[in-house]
This record gives C-alpha cells, sequence and structure tokens, in this order.
C-alpha cells in the first residue's frame, strides 16, 4: 500500500493492492453478469475511444464476461440539456433489472465509500448532503424513479462506472471536480495488468482486488 503526496505534503492518489477480497469480486464479478447487454450494446465501430470496439478485448478472446463500458447514474442529464432540464436516472437504470443491479452491487459500492471517508472526508460528507438534498428534489418534484433509485443507491459517488475487458489511453476526465478523487478497483483473471499516471511519472500493477484512488482531473492516467 502506498499514498503518493505533493510538494506541500497532501496525498494526491492512494494505491491498496488486494484491497477487495475474493468474496468481493466474486460479488462484481456476478453484478456484471446481469448488466451484460447494456455492455454488449455499448461498443461502436467508431467514436469516442470509451466505447470504441478498437481498445475492447475481442469476443473470440472473451469467453467469460462480455466486454463494454456503461454508466450507472443517479443523476444523468440528458445530452446537449445539461442547464435546461431536471436530472433523471440514467437508462441504464430504467429497465426492470435495475433493482437487481443496485442490490448485487450494495456492498461493494459500500466499501468504495468507506473507503472515501477515510482518504478524502470531505467530499464523503459533501456527498451525503448532496443526497439528502437529492432526496427533497426528488419527493418535492414528484420524480418517483429517483426516489425509488435512491432506497437501494449505496454510494456517495453519483455515478458508477462498469468498464469490462478495455485498455485506456492516457488521459484526463475534463468533467470532474479537480478536488474530488475518483476510486477505481479491478476484478477479473488476468495477469500483467498496469496503471499508468505518466504526469506523476508512474506506474503500478493493477492486479485483480486492487484499488486505486485519485483525481482523474488532475492526473493523467491509463490502463
Amino acid at each position: 500500500p502506498a499514498t503518493i503526496l505533493d510538494a506541500l505534503g497532501a496525498i494526491i492518489a492512494w494505491y491498496l493492492p488486494d484491497a477487495l477480497t475474493n468474496a468481493t469480486q466474486k460479488e462484481i464479478w456476478a453484478a456484471t453478469d446481469l448488466v451484460a447487454p447494456m455492455l454488449e450494446k455499448s461498443i461502436k465501430a467508431d467514436g469516442i475511444w470509451h466505447t470504441n470496439q478498437e481498445w475492447f478485448t475481442p469476443r473470440s478472446e472473451n469467453d467469460v464476461l462480455t466486454a463494454g463500458c456503461i454508466n450507472l447514474s443517479l443523476v444523468w442529464f440528458q445530452q446537449g440539456h445539461e442547464n435546461q432540464s431536471d436530472p433523471e436516472v440514467s437508462a441504464s437504470l430504467k429497465g426492470p433489472s435495475s433493482k437487481d443491479i443496485l442490490k448485487a452491487i450494495a456492498r461493494p459500492a459500500a466499501i468504495a465509500t468507506l473507503a472515501l471517508r477515510v482518504m478524502h472526508p470531505q467530499q464523503y460528507w459533501t456527498g451525503l448532503q448532496a443526497f439528502v438534498s437529492l432526496g427533497d428534489k426528488a419527493g418535492s418534484k414528484e420524480l418517483p424513479k429517483m426516489s425509488e433509485t435512491l432506497q437501494y443507491w449505496a454510494t456517495v459517488f453519483n455515478i458508477l462506472t462498469i468498464i469490462c475487458n478495455r485498455e485506456t489511453p492516457n488521459h484526463r476526465d475534463h468533467s470532474l471536480i479537480p478536488k474530488c478523487f475518483d476510486i477505481l478497483t479491478s476484478v477479473g483473471n488476468y495477469l500483467n495488468a498496469r496503471m499508468s499516471m505518466p504526469s506523476l511519472q508512474l506506474e503500478l500493477r493493477y492486479d485483480p482486488g486492487c484499488m486505486i484512488a485519485f483525481s482523474g482531473r488532475i492526473v493523467r492516467h491509463g490502463v
């Protein structure tokens, strides 16, 4: 385990190999099976790298998990209407299996939230306050799907991204808040994966069960 400090001594990244037990990894694996149809539909022949087929392991080499990249979000704005409409639950959580998906990821999501409580207390408490306000808004604006989803949403993060069998080019996440942490975890049967952070001149082993936290807006990173 390690923490990475800036010139002023502030922690800018946490690296926790073997943070997730085998049991927790199996829970995440099972939850991924529930979203397999959405993962399969997410891959495109062209377009942005997040869902471009060039970055994913071909299906013939992946007979266990379905490759793809989807977002599960309690608060999602329709594309192009970020400042013109109320946020909604993402389409990925509007289907008949949404409750089963949220129940399946509840414990792993709670573990990430508890980790954030230690790593970045301010972000943790701000997130809790935001979800209290969100619950009030869902009630006052009569957003029943959001109210229902809130009952099963087990994390202070507003988006969970599921990425299966994809390499990621070095990049920054420009839509994120600079001073907030993302938490990344990984599960599966693979060898020799690396998390690169060229802006920090680091390359870290990204083995199954690993947890890494940092600001995706500030730290350039890839896998």
